[in-house]
């Protein structure tokens, strides 16, 4: 047998004392590549002076080895901050309004693909199985199947997948979406998701499907569902320890007894954080005894700081913490903390295990670890609530959340009334259940899932009726 060779946009090397917090993606992959020998291959995150020669790196650290590649400035303007980044993300997470297409980055984004699979080429074994990681590599199968490669290749995709009727927004979508079809395996979030993809190829391509199985020439391409979850005993564990940080204990304290209403997300549109700010102060104008008893902490990671789109959420999000705060904060008292850079996983723990409400609330999000992590981090004994948004993929797990529409500040703002006064047993019947669904679910057996189909042979699957459920 092969080895497992992973592909990704980014990879993250191992580097000591590093205090970000991982991705959601690094995280999954580290657990696939477990007990396991194989590569992990793509970008290094480093972009090439002009008239450099693009060189591949190569590095082993634990039976793994890392392989990397830099991008021209060519290259990363059109396929990471063009066509990814201001095409797909927008279309895939339903906002087609935000979307600025060029027929160059698209060019681009075709022309990386083609790179990573010429790279690949160099490497690959014919038993080797392939296993590739989001919308910044849809095409990448076939560009390896161009080559000559009949490896099993899989396909996951960490973000939302919308249905045909948003996506046939995407200009030349006939071009690049249909590309998926050279995958065996393409897995998604939630049924949902991969529903709305067995849509796109018996509408738009004609393909028709068994089970969820379609034929492609000679092969059989297979949809599935396959929800990432996290490390959940492990994280329970890592926030007992952490509460005690010192760093944790003195935000603690500065809180004086006041209640902790924690968020923490990227600073994207999709996390929904400007309306989650309107609807606290919608909370703090309705619920006035609440006054000077609730802090609400979010933490809001920069990124994407290139594209000024991203710069003008920044710009918008901290002028609204700042105006309500003004408006509601006494002099021993601020209402919000914004802040805007990363914190490591453990202190991060720490502070969700102190929080009594977590608040995820995604317009739009593919799954959102934070709720998982949120949960798994609780005390048992007294735990808090989350509450989340119903367009979360983890929505679909997390059914004991309070789940909330965040485009309805009322909503949420109840939402964050009933958590804060939500009694002691109910809270707990709340935990229990969720933090079963998570220990289920957690992010060892979701790899392990995965591969395993990737690793059938096609007339081994297809045996369902109906769309998979989540944890099947």
């Amino acid at each position: 047998m092969g080895q497992l060779v992973i592909v990704s946009n980014r990879v993250a090397i191992p580097e000591k004392n590093a205090k970000a917090r991982a991705g959601g993606l690094e995280v999954a992959v580290e657990a696939a590549l477990r007990h396991k020998t194989g590569i992990w291959f793509g970008w290094s995150g480093k972009v090439a002076p002009t008239h450099t020669k693009i060189a591949t790196q190569k590095v082993v650290h634990d039976e793994i080895t890392y392989i990397t590649l830099d991008l021209s400035k060519e290259d990363h303007q059109e396929y990471y901050n063009g066509f990814t980044n201001r095409v797909l993300w927008p279309i895939l997470h339903y906002r087609i309004d935000l979307a600025e297409f060029s027929r160059r980055d698209l060019s681009g984004y075709l022309r990386v693909n083609d790179h990573f699979a010429r790279e690949l080429h160099e490497v690959l074994g014919p038993d080797d199985f392939i296993w590739v990681h989001d919308y910044h590599l849809i095409p990448l199968a076939k560009a390896l199947r161009e080559r000559g490669h009949k490896n099993r290749i899989g396909f996951f995709l960490h973000i939302p997948f919308p249905p045909p009727e948003i996506l046939t927004a995407l200009p030349h979508h006939e071009r690049l979406i249909p590309s998926l079809c050279e995958y065996d395996l393409v897995g998604f979030q939630t049924g949902d998701d991969a529903f709305n993809f067995s849509r796109y190829l018996t509408r738009e391509c004609g393909l028709p499907s068994r089970d969820f199985n379609f034929v492609v020439g000679d092969r059989t391409m297979r949809i599935d569902v396959f929800p990432v979850g996290i490390e959940t005993a492990a994280f329970a564990e890592l926030a007992q320890r952490s509460v005690r940080l010192p760093f944790v204990k003195r935000v603690i304290t500065s809180l004086a007894g006041r209640a902790l209403i924690i968020g923490v997300d990227r600073l994207d549109y999709s996390k929904g954080i400007g309306h989650r700010l309107s609807a606290f102060e919608l909370f703090l104008q309705r619920q006035p005894q609440w006054l000077g008893k609730v802090t609400y902490l979010q933490i809001a990671t920069k990124s994407r700081t290139e594209i000024p789109e991203y710069a003008d959420i920044e710009r918008d999000i901290g002028s609204a913490a700042g105006r309500i705060n003004g408006a509601f904060g006494e002099a021993d008292w601020t209402p919000i903390r914004y802040i805007n850079h990363p914190y490591s996983h453990s202190t991060l723990a720490g502070l969700y295990r102190a929080a009594r409400v977590g608040l995820v609330t995604p317009l739009r999000d593919g799954m959102n670890l934070v709720a998982k992590e949120y949960v798994a981090s609780q005390n048992p004994d007294d735990p808090g609530v989350l509450i989340l948004s119903r367009f979360a993929g983890a929505s679909h797990e997390c059914k004991a959340a309070l789940l909330v529409n965040p485009y309805d500040p009322d909503s949420v703002a109840a939402a964050i009334a009933q958590a804060l006064s939500m009694p002691l047993a109910e809270r707990r019947e709340r935990h229990n259940s969720l933090f079963r669904v998570l220990s289920h679910n957690d992010i060892q057996h979701w790899a392990e899932r995965f591969l395993a189909a990737l690793e059938r042979k096609p007339n081994a699957i297809g045996q369902l009726g109906q769309m998979p459920s989540v944890g099947s």
